[in-house]
């Protein structure tokens, strides 16, 4: 038994025996690799490492010769040999800055700094424990992207600062109870961080207490500061009890000297790339010397960078096949179908040629492919395009007023099925695109296009302008006021467009132009009869008469003028731009408005007050009236001072008696003396300060009516008959009429028995 434990004790030193060969077998190689990258990275004879750290050329150990390193202090590294490992110093070993590694790719150095902490126990504050870290390292600056400033507590102000005082930042964390706190969380609650400036060389880090961690003495009785390299330290709650992060790492950026690359190349004995290339420094001063593309190694030295061999990585070549390396580059040799050396220099392209019948093969595929994706994105764009369209016609719909629209012509019972809804393309098409040459009028809310639509009928389409909200509230009120009117002295609207960026309105063509035009323009007004003249005069009234009580919710036209009242063929009046317009509720005589209208046709007392009623068109249609009799402007800064306002013009030549004066000529040579004058007081009731004191439309209207049936009659004025045939007769004859034109009503003819008697024994 005891020959069988010797036996087995044997075998298992004759097994640890056999791994160790086998692992020296293994790490024999490795570390001749690793001495041969040391002698890459240092001068020849000159000490290459110390410990675990290579020392790469331009750094140097201090107790190698000076050719080891340049000369410059911060080059100079300062190893320990007292220990075992030894241990490499920045300056030297009471700096207490013991180097980790150095990088010469990434012109980097670690460090192990210390960690500042600031202690409480139970009588305040333990001076024993507590310790404020700083570093002075005048030529390599701290790496403002590799390192943050940390520091840990429930009661802490830390500070980081530069030595020299020329500037100062920290971060503060506060909390109450570890249950606040979360791993891994450094955002200000039990840990907080933050960035280090760029060009740092020093600091001295202070850590402050509020209140001594008298509340939290239990779980939390130091602060902690400490700066580190990114991603070195992570949080734990277990923290605040007691730091478990001892000996933080810190990276530092080195350069060579304190000049850029083009100062230094003017210095030929000192500028170290002369065979690589050369980069300033980003952070700090100096310049930095990397090998050239295809190399890698020490830049620093003669021949210190060497060939990497790209097909040893995939990831370093581009090859599909095959790779063969080469100095500075690699090849890659041509796929079938392919002829050429294949070369690639620098990650380019490849450099091989596809034989003809396989170039053929390659292009007719292209092509085919090309064809293919630019069908499917032809298909994909016109989709997108037409979704995008009509997404964007929704969105004009609804900025036009069109959900306002219909919730006004439902909330009155009307629907818009004798307008017809046009699309954006159909007007287009009938304005030749809005050309300039079919622009038929210009006013205040938008311009008019002649149009021609498909069946030949001629329209007036009005676009109107790029509008705010209030404009759009405009714009639908008008399609609501013209919905709702059935007259034939009234435009007819057609339809309307919503989908446009601006929205349109399509109406009847009147091909006569407008009452203001004929009547001011000399050539025209010759043509307006003084029958004709009180024959639109009564269309007119007719129409504000209708608005006013015959229309299912009683409208104000508020832009009543000759400039908006257009004539036919016939010169029949037709009214129209019901943009300003306003419905009135039943149970309302006035409505409180934002003045508007036309200078020279404005109700004063509508101006003063702001209080619109029916009695602001009977003021602008009284105007009119002195237009059709004068043929002079409602307002014209051509005439004197005292002539600039027709309506004051007008009333004081009335009250001088000097009508005759001022009525159009055309007028006066027709031996209408009686009728004018008729005319006249009625405008100048019409006319009157307080709209109280002014006559309805409707009584306007059947005053009128009555004028018309002596023009149209005059024998009534002429023969001698009594006063009641007389009535009798023009009752009789006024009835009939107003049959014709289909606008008769009781009150209407009723009302007429009022004014008749006078005028007609006035012309007796």
């Amino acid at each position: 038994m005891y020959t069988k434990r010797v036996e087995g004790r044997t075998m298992v030193i004759y097994e640890l025996l056999l791994k160790v060969m086998v692992l020296g077998a293994l790490l024999g190689p490795y570390h001749n690799h690793i001495a041969e990258a040391d002698d890459l990275m240092t001068k020849p004879g000159c000490r290459s490492s110390c410990g675990d750290l290579v020392i790469p050329y331009p750094f140097g150990s201090s107790d190698s010769s000076s050719d080891c390193r340049i000369d410059r202090p911060s080059f100079t590294i300062y190893c320990d040999n007292s220990t075992d490992p030894p241990v490499p110093y920045l300056s030297d070993k009471s700096s207490k800055l013991r180097i980790r590694d150095i990088f010469v790719e990434g012109h980097e150095m670690r460090l192990t700094v210390w960690t500042g902490q600031d202690c409480y126990n139970s009588s305040g504050y333990d001076g024993s424990s507590s310790n404020y870290p700083w570093i002075f390292q005048p030529e390599f600056p701290l790496s403002s992207t590799k390192n943050k400033f940390t520091a840990v507590g429930c009661d802490t102000l830390a500070a980081f600062q530069d030595r020299l005082g020329k500037f100062s930042f920290g971060c503060m964390s506060l909390c109450s109870s570890d249950l606040e706190v979360n791993n891994g969380s450094c955002t200000g609650i039990g840990c907080c961080e933050t960035s280090i400036p760029r060009n740092t060389f020093n600091y001295l880090i202070s850590i402050r207490s509020f209140s001594n961690h008298s509340n939290i003495l239990d779980f939390n009785p130091c602060s902690y500061a400490f700066v580190a390299e990114i991603g070195s330290y992570n949080f734990s709650v277990g923290d605040l009890k007691q730091l478990k992060f001892k000996d933080p790492p810190l990276v530092l950026d080195w350069a060579i000297g304190s000049q850029t690359c083009e100062q230094a190349k003017k210095n030929s004995t000192s500028y170290m790339c002369t065979k690589n290339n050369c980069t300033d420094a980003e952070n700090g001063s100096g310049y930095k010397c990397t090998c050239l593309e295809g190399y890698r190694g020490n830049p620093y030295l003669e021949d210190g960078c060497h060939d990497i061999d790209e097909c040893a990585d995939p990831t370093l070549n581009q090859c599909e096949g095959k790779c063969h390396n080469v100095e500075g580059s690699y090849t890659c040799p041509c796929p079938k179908g392919y002829h050429g050396d294949g070369k690639k220099r620098g990650g380019g392209g490849q450099e091989c040629i596809a034989n003809p019948s396989h170039l053929m093969k390659i292009l007719v595929g292209i092509a085919v492919g090309i064809i293919v994706l630019l069908f499917s994105i032809g298909f994909l764009y016109f989709g997108y395009k037409k979704r995008k369209l009509i997404k964007l016609k929704e969105q004009y719909f609804k900025q036009n007023g069109g959900l306002l629209l219909q919730k006004q012509l439902q909330e009155r019972n009307r629907t818009t099925k004798a307008a017809k809804l046009f699309s954006a393309e159909e007007l287009e098409k009938a304005t030749n695109n809005y050309d300039e040459r079919r622009i038929i009028g210009r006013g205040g809310h938008g311009t008019v296009y002649k149009g021609l639509l498909p069946n030949n009928t001629v329209v007036a389409i009005k676009k109107s302008k790029f509008v705010d909200q209030s404009q759009i509230e405009e714009f639908i009120n008008e399609v609501v006021v013209l919905s709702q009117i059935n007259n034939r002295n009234v435009v007819k609207l057609l339809g309307c467009c919503l989908e446009t960026e601006v929205p349109l309105l399509v109406y009847e063509f009147i091909n006569n132009g407008t009452l203001f035009d004929h009547l001011h323009n000399p050539n025209k007004s010759l043509k307006l009869s003084w029958e004709t003249r009180l024959r639109i005069a009564s269309e007119t009234a007719g129409v504000l008469s209708y608005l006013h009580y015959m229309a299912s919710t009683p409208i104000i036209h508020r832009d009543v003028k000759s400039a908006n009242i257009l004539l036919d063929a016939n010169y029949m009046a037709k009214v129209s731009d019901f943009g300003a317009s306003r419905l009135v509720p039943l149970d309302q005589k006035q409505l409180s408005t934002m003045v508007q209208g036309t200078l020279g046709y404005l109700d004063p007392e509508y101006f003063h007050t702001s209080q619109l009623t029916e009695k602001s068109d009977v003021y602008s249609f009284g105007v009119v009236l002195v237009e059709l009799l004068t043929g002079k402007k409602a307002l014209s800064f051509d005439r004197p001072e005292e002539e600039r306002s027709l309506a004051a013009y007008f009333l004081s030549s009335l009250k001088n008696d000097k009508l005759f004066q001022i009525v159009e000529e055309v007028i006066a040579n027709e031996e209408n003396n009686e009728q004018v004058r008729e005319v006249a007081n009625l405008a100048k009731r019409c006319l009157k300060i307080k709209g109280e004191e002014r006559p309805t439309m409707k009584e306007v209207t059947m005053e009128l009516e009555g004028l018309r049936a002596m023009v149209n009659h005059p024998w009534v004025s002429g023969i001698d008959v009594n006063p009641e045939e007389t009535f009798h007769l023009l009752e009789e004859k006024t009835e009939v009429y107003m049959d014709s034109i289909g606008n008769t009503s009781t009150g209407y003819l009723d009302s007429m028995k009022n004014h008749v008697t006078p005028l007609a024994s006035s012309g007796r």
